[in-house]
């Protein structure tokens, strides 16, 4: 998913968008090395040494990997699990509702 996140974050770099993740390698130092060699530029948060099982995931409820959750400017979340080009669309549809000075 990485190639598809670096060209949404590329693409929406000049409008009101945050990517942030979360990483369930148990490892610290391997994800590190992982993610700069990929070119994540986004913040990325480590879920711990429990990897999967971590205390981001646990709080959350997530039970499969990746889980995505697409949150509007007040902090709702309005899609969850959307990949690809459905995660495109709900992001650009809850930039259009901004845009058009919807709640």
């Amino acid at each position: 998913m990485i190639p598809h996140e670096r060209s949404l974050v590329e693409r929406l770099k000049d409008k009101p968008f945050a990517l942030i993740g979360v990483n369930s390698d148990a490892d610290k130092d391997y994800y590190r090395a992982e993610a700069k060699e990929m070119g994540v530029t986004w913040r990325s948060f480590w879920n711990g040494p429990r990897g999967t099982s971590g205390p981001i995931s646990s709080k959350w409820g997530v039970t499969g990997w990746p889980t995505i959750y697409v949150l509007d400017h007040k902090g709702v979340i309005r899609f969850i699990g959307p990949r690809g080009a459905k995660m495109d669309a709900a992001v650009d549809q809850l930039l259009a509702e901004m845009e058009d000075g919807g709640e």
